[in-house]
C-alpha cells in the first residue's frame, strides 16, 4: 500500500488526525490515540489487530509483531505486498474501530463514532 493511498482510508474515519511522532512516523490517531502509524523512513506500516486476527497475520512472511507494541496485538508490515491493498484498508478500518471502542463514549459522540 502506497502512502496516499493509506492516507486516503483513513482521512475517510471518522476522528482521524495525523500527526508526525518520533521524528520519521506518521501516526494516524482517534482521539489522540494512535492506530496506524507509516513509517516515513523505511515505508513500513504498523496497525493494531484483533487478538486472532493478530494470531494469522504474524503467520505471514513479512509480518511480524510491532516492537514495543505487540502485547497490544499490533502488527508490523515489512514486506510490502505481504497483503493486498483491500486486506489492509479493512485492517486499518478494523484498528481504527478497536482504537475507537476504547475511548470515552462523550468523546466517541463528539468526534461522530457511535
Amino acid at each position: 500500500m502506497e502512502l496516499e493511498t493509506l492516507r486516503a482510508v483513513c482521512r475517510a474515519l471518522p476522528g482521524t488526525t495525523e500527526d508526525v511522532k518520533w521524528g520519521a512516523d506518521l501516526c494516524f490517531c482517534v482521539g489522540e490515540k494512535m492506530y496506524a502509524v507509516w513509517g516515513l523512513d523505511e515505508g513500513g506500516l504498523g496497525f493494531k489487530a484483533e487478538p486472532l486476527e493478530y494470531a494469522r497475520l504474524i503467520g505471514i512472511d513479512g509480518v511480524e509483531p510491532s516492537a514495543y507494541l505487540a502485547r497490544y496485538n499490533w502488527v508490523s508490515l515489512k514486506a510490502p505486498h505481504a497483503l493486498s491493498d483491500a486486506e489492509l484498508a479493512d485492517l486499518v478500518r478494523t484498528s481504527h474501530a478497536l482504537v475507537a471502542a476504547r475511548l470515552p463514549r462523550k468523546l466517541r459522540v463528539s468526534l461522530g463514532i457511535p
